[in-house]
């Protein structure tokens, strides 16, 4: 994915775009027994994932009630995971992009944030 680096986050792989996260991998963090990857969701996709699927996708702790969902690996096939790896990365990169602007249009001095 374009601008993604990774580094480890509270002890786990964690995948950023921009300084934010799109991803973060899950080994049965807590022993809470899900070999997971976490990746945010757009509002209504998490409830609905859980709903149709609550073998794949779960609500995990913590960032769960920020629309987050886990995806246990054991129950998807790579190509599904990947889609979910993209959309995830467009969410947080559009987001991520979206907060830029609106930082310059808030500077003294830019474009968007009158005169200097």
């Amino acid at each position: 994915m374009p601008e993604s680096t990774e580094k480890l986050s509270h002890g786990e792989p964690t995948f950023f775009v921009k300084k934010r996260v799109f991803a973060m991998f899950s080994n049965s963090h807590h022993s809470d027994g899900h070999i997971a990857l976490l990746v945010p969701a757009a509002p209504g996709h998490q409830e609905m994932w859980i709903a149709t699927s609550p073998e794949t996708y779960y609500r995990p702790p913590y960032v769960g009630v920020a629309g987050w969902v886990g995806i246990d690996l054991d129950q998807i096939d790579d190509e599904e995971l990947a889609c979910h790896v993209r959309d995830a990365w467009d969410l947080i990169a559009t987001r991520a992009k979206g907060k830029a602007r609106g930082s310059a249009a808030k500077r003294p001095g830019s474009a968007r944030g009158g005169a200097a």
